[in-house]
């Protein structure tokens, strides 16, 4: 290969760097403010995918208006996860992420309350996620998309409420 070949930029400018490595290895973090404390001569500071994962669902779920997290199938099962006994939901349910040595892309699927602004929302995420992340982990997020996959109603938690059969009779 020449060294021509190596040294051209990719051509989408939101591209994660180093996206080649497999799925839940750990990126040597490089970007935003704390890249120079974590590559330095005395080692280097890796992070894995779920963390980032882990605080990009949280940084989200701090925005008023977000109902919760994931498609349907996904809510169904975390449901299913909470009433088991000892059981609780995935943090990262409805979170994906993409981590390089010094990037990351967030995708986020989340339900939203009825009657927020869903333009105002997302930019309250990004914002949010976009802090959390570059701040707790030195990494650059290049993107944040989020995809709203239902509104959640008033009346669909009552519903669900006067369905429950009694415990106790």
């Amino acid at each position: 290969m020449t060294s021509s070949a190596k040294e051209q930029p990719s051509t989408r400018s939101t591209s994660v760097a180093n996206t080649a490595r497999p799925s839940g290895a750990v990126a040597t973090t490089g970007g935003g403010s704390g890249s120079e404390a974590l590559a330095s001569s005395q080692g280097r500071t890796t992070i894995a995918d779920a963390v980032v994962q882990k605080i990009a669902g949280r940084a989200a779920r701090e925005v008023s208006g977000v109902h919760d997290f994931g498609g349907g199938a996904s809510r169904t099962l975390g449901a299913f996860t909470e009433r088991i006994p000892g059981g609780r939901a995935s943090s990262s349910r409805g979170v994906t992420v993409e981590v390089g040595e010094k990037q990351a892309a967030i995708d986020l699927d989340i339900v939203v309350e009825y009657g927020v602004p869903i333009v105002q929302l997302a930019q309250s995420i990004r914002r949010n996620v976009i802090g959390a992340v570059e701040q707790m982990s030195g990494l650059e997020v290049v993107e944040v998309n989020i995809n709203v996959n239902d509104l959640h109603l008033p009346e669909e938690d009552r519903a669900d409420e006067s369905s429950e059969p009694a415990r106790v009779t």
